[in-house]
């Protein structure tokens, strides 16, 4: 094998080690669940498809109810032109079984991800939690499709918040935020964005004053501080809206 051979091999090896390395998460025991209870929000998502239209530069945002209830993102975001795509309560395994209907139908310039409710403390409607090792199987699972779909976007994953509402399981969602970004360090075009900075006081506390009363999601001046965090990470990489 010729020298420049070798070295192309290499840095291939390099770029897809992150994914190629983790174990296959198994779907299947979630996606009858997953079907019977998303397939009528993923349909309307779908019906969007085909009354919307979006530039081949948007910035595509795909996740649970934070993505969904977002309801300042073509504000927040602008210049950025965003295409919203969230399903409130959704986990990592919903995103996964229905990453080809949220992820193909569209052009984009990015992706970004944000999915919070796979380390809740509770019974996370009867199929317990996820692990931080599985959280980072599934995001590799989706990173994957998303990369067949377009093989040159920049994919961002979002922090999962620091909320009160889920505050005692904050070292396990906070560890699977710490592998997560060492997965993006790994990947090509790939890039976390961290808030935990944002989110907690300076006792280590979540800020009260940034949620609604349910002490889970983001109220307006929450959502100014997350599309903040979220616009200066794209203007970083993207070099601004084009």
């Amino acid at each position: 094998m010729k020298l420049r051979n070798r070295f192309f091999l290499c840095c291939f090896v390099f770029f897809v080690a992150p994914s190629s390395t983790l174990a296959a998460f198994d779907l299947e025991p979630f996606r009858a669940g997953s079907i019977k209870r998303w397939s009528k929000e993923i349909a309307t998502l779908e019906a969007k498809d085909q009354t919307e239209t979006h530039p081949d530069n948007s910035i595509l945002f795909v996740g649970s109810s934070s993505i969904r209830l977002w309801n300042s993102i073509a504000q927040d975001m602008a210049p950025y032109h965003p295409i919203q795509r969230g399903f409130g309560g959704a986990r990592w395994t919903d995103v996964a079984i229905f990453a080809d209907r949220l992820i193909t139908p569209h052009k984009f310039r990015a992706v970004v991800f944000f999915v919070a409710n796979d380390i809740t403390g509770g019974s996370n409607h009867g199929l317990g939690d996820r692990t931080p090792q599985e959280v980072v199987e599934l995001f590799a699972q989706v990173h994957s499709r998303v990369r067949a779909h377009n093989p040159t976007a920049p994919i961002f994953y979002i922090a999962v918040t620091p909320t009160a509402k889920r505050f005692d399981v904050w070292p396990q969602i906070n560890n699977g935020n710490k592998l997560i970004s060492e997965f993006c360090q790994k990947s090509t075009d790939t890039y976390f964005i961290g808030t935990e900075s944002i989110y907690l006081d300076a006792q280590g506390q979540p800020r009260l004053e940034l949620f609604v009363p349910d002490r889970l999601h983001l109220n307006p001046a929450g959502y100014k501080l997350w599309s903040a965090a979220i616009k200066s990470q794209l203007d970083s990489v993207l070099g601004g809206a084009k």
